[in-house]
């Protein structure tokens, strides 16, 4: 797929469009990918987020390898 045709043709078909929701239905798009998915979580989600960056950064991670060998027995069903 080549993205920059894909989008030139999604313009093409935006300017021929001339019902008033549908264009609503683009604006609320555009307005949701400006939000920051951050801002939309709790603070109990973020205080977890924040205690998993702090144990990374204190070197308290687990290899790949390591994880898959602990949940071997869920990984084969």
């Amino acid at each position: 797929m080549d993205i920059q045709l894909e989008k030139l043709n999604l313009i093409k078909w935006l300017t021929d469009i001339d019902e008033p929701s549908v264009i609503a239905r683009f604006i609320a798009l555009k307005n949701e990918q400006q939000q920051d998915w951050w801002d939309e979580i709790g603070e109990d989600e973020r205080a977890e987020i924040d205690e998993g960056l702090a144990q990374a950064d204190r070197g308290e991670v687990f290899s790949h390898e390591e994880v898959m060998a602990k949940y071997e027995k869920w990984r084969s069903k």
